[in-house]
């Protein structure tokens, strides 16, 4: 059985937000193999010894997506930059909850050279990532957005542009100026760690 169509999982996801379950059903496993994909890119991050497993980050996200309710879904690739998103939380929440950035030693760290096109900056924590990503929406909506689907989610620029609405050319450069952005936050914040 090969990959499900994009046209065939959107269809399902606009039938899941108009309330089928049964849609649900059915689209889960069209879709797990790429869930699993994402949980596995987000838990080759963390480190060595994590005591989540890509399977329960997806089942996790899983059980998270069932209690949106009502979603009105655009298509495949909305529906994976949600899931990412919620697997981010996920172990954001994780990482908090277990007081990582309070003790400063088995923090998660993702590297911004992972991501397309990213920095030479080395491993940033990911909480700090996330606080900085918050304080950069806060400034601009749709720059945060572009890091989230793409450092995040995984999209590509197309697929970002395809769910934010706006020109590829955008996304390219609001890639660029938020990278920019983050890193000085980033950078500020280790400065202000050390004092």
């Amino acid at each position: 059985m090969g990959l499900p169509s994009d046209h065939e999982v959107t269809s399902l996801l606009k039938a899941w937000g108009a309330g089928d379950e049964l849609a649900l059903e059915k689209l889960m496993p069209l879709v797990y193999q790429q869930l699993h994909q994402i949980a596995q890119r987000y838990m080759g991050k963390e480190r060595s010894g994590h005591t989540l497993q890509a399977t329960a980050l997806v089942n996790e996200a899983y059980l998270r997506l069932v209690d949106c309710g009502k979603v009105n879904w655009q298509d495949r690739a909305h529906f994976f930059a949600i899931s990412a998103n919620l697997m981010r939380r996920i172990l954001i929440d994780f990482a908090r909850s277990r007081g990582y950035l309070k003790r400063g030693g088995d923090v998660l760290h993702v590297s911004l050279e992972e991501a397309p096109s990213a920095s030479n900056e080395a491993d940033v924590n990911l909480v700090a990532l996330d606080d900085a990503l918050s304080a950069l929406a806060a400034v601009d909506e749709r720059k945060s957005k572009v890091v989230e689907l793409r450092f995040f989610g995984g999209l590509s620029v197309e697929e970002t542009a395809e769910v934010l609405h706006i020109s590829s050319d955008t996304v390219i450069r609001d890639w660029r100026l938020a990278k920019l952005w983050l890193l000085h936050e980033l950078s500020r914040g280790e400065v202000g760690h050390e004092a």
